[in-house]
């Protein structure tokens, strides 16, 4: 049993997705609050980029804080002694007066924090990737959509004004049709372990976490320092991988200057695969059909160790993006501003005087429109499909092939077992 509340064909026929999935924007958004009003907010996960979180959302008041880790739970509450702690968010939920949430937990925590937030009709900010699988992606974009409530996915460049440049140049025509892009991270790299089996030591669990509430909706197994308080990233029950991580962030400005989606063919290559851990490094390809005006585009996506060759490799920031057109490339790092090749010419065009772009931005987009109504880049009804695309890379690296998606009936139609890995199993307790 996948999910216990509805069969994934019954969710699918309850779905007015279709097509229209991918199709940015949300209409007609409740307002909780008056723009004069501060928002009473809870806050799931106050460690690590949670804690970065709760600073971004400090103008309101935090009534309610979550941490499986007590000592990170007591560091956070020293700033707001009035809210009330839990380490269980399914408890924090149940708190009346909140107005939304801010989610900052392990990616296999996202869907069932989220999904019970939106249901309740509470706004919601989501921490990348918005999901650990294809199947709550799609759940949570129809739910947000559903309720009517303000969401936001947690990639803080997606307004930075150097993407809104490569975006706009690229929708301008600058650089003529675009028909490859490539997209790199060095990601796990130094940042975390991956590429192993499970471990067979088994330490003590630290008296200050809770393991069991740790592993939530995941299957029981002995807790181990590989896994927390970071390294979960890497182990496909708790993360999405290096391309979970960044490519959320990194394939974001391609995405929207390309309109990309629709039915999409995966391709992706790496060592050999293991049950329990991502690989150490990992080439993935898309490829797009034409898209109205726009025509057929392949994407590359480079992990890890893996590299592009030539002119590719010369021109491809490191963290970063090269889009290829018929008149031109740009090249685009991560939260930078592009540089432009046309001929001959190379052209950095950051400003003389670029400001820094602040990184409380995206939190408080979404703040003002809990209390406006006022749209959000990164909304559910664009970070949901998105994050599916995403999230495909692995679907082909762990099944071996490349896969062919098809986003109306949410099916891989070329290998009916490769299904499978859209959706997973969870937990009693913590279904969604």
């Amino acid at each position: 049993m996948r999910h216990s509340q509805t069969s994934r064909r019954d969710f699918l026929k309850t779905s007015a997705l279709g097509t229209a999935l991918w199709v940015s924007g949300t209409q007609g958004l409740q307002a909780a609050k008056s723009p004069n009003e501060k928002l009473n907010l809870g806050v799931i996960g106050v460690g690590g980029r949670g804690r970065a979180n709760l600073n971004n959302v400090a103008t309101e008041n935090i009534v309610a804080l979550c941490d499986v880790d007590d000592t990170r739970l007591g560091q956070a509450a020293e700033n707001h002694k009035s809210a009330k702690k839990y380490a269980d968010y399914r408890e924090l939920l149940q708190q009346e007066d909140l107005d939304g949430v801010v989610i900052a937990t392990p990616d296999h925590h996202h869907a069932p924090a989220a999904i019970r937030a939106l249901r309740r009709g509470l706004p919601v900010y989501c921490e990348k990737p918005l999901t650990h699988t294809v199947r709550e992606a799609r759940l949570l974009t129809e739910t947000a959509r559903k309720m009517g409530v303000a969401t936001q996915m947690g990639t803080q460049n997606h307004e930075h004004p150097g993407y809104v440049k490569m975006i706009d140049l690229v929708k301008q025509g600058t650089i003529g049709p675009v028909r490859e892009a490539h997209v790199i991270t060095d990601r796990p790299g130094r940042w975390w372990k991956q590429g192993q089996t499970v471990p067979q030591d088994q330490p003590a669990v630290p008296k200050d976490l809770h393991w069991d509430l740790w592993l939530g909706p995941a299957a029981e197994r002995a807790y181990s320092p590989a896994y927390v308080p970071f390294a979960w990233r890497g182990w496909w029950d708790f993360g999405c991988g290096a391309i979970g991580d960044m490519a959320i962030h990194l394939m974001d400005p391609v995405f929207m200057a390309l309109n990309l989606g629709g039915p999409v063919k995966v391709t992706s290559t790496g060592p050999a695969v293991l049950p329990a851990s991502g690989p150490t490094e990992m080439i993935t390809k898309f490829e797009f059909a034409a898209r109205g005006d726009l025509p057929p585009c392949t994407i590359y996506w480079y992990e890890g160790e893996a590299r592009p060759t030539g002119e590719v490799a010369e021109r491809l920031p490191m963290n970063g993006s090269l889009l290829i057109g018929d008149d031109g490339q740009i090249a685009c790092p991560h939260g930078k501003y592009p540089t432009l090749f046309t001929g001959d010419e190379k052209k950095d065009l950051t400003p003389e005087n670029a400001e820094t772009f602040s990184q409380t931005h995206h939190h408080q987009q979404w703040i003002t429109a809990c209390k406006t109504g006022s749209p959000t880049g990164s909304n559910f009804d664009y970070a949901g499909p998105f994050t599916e695309i995403v999230l495909l890379g692995n679907v082909a690296y762990r099944t071996g092939e490349m896969v062919h998606y098809d986003p109306q009936s949410m099916k891989i139609t070329n290998n009916a077992q490769a299904n499978d890995l859209l959706d997973k199993e969870y937990r009693a307790g913590w279904e969604v």
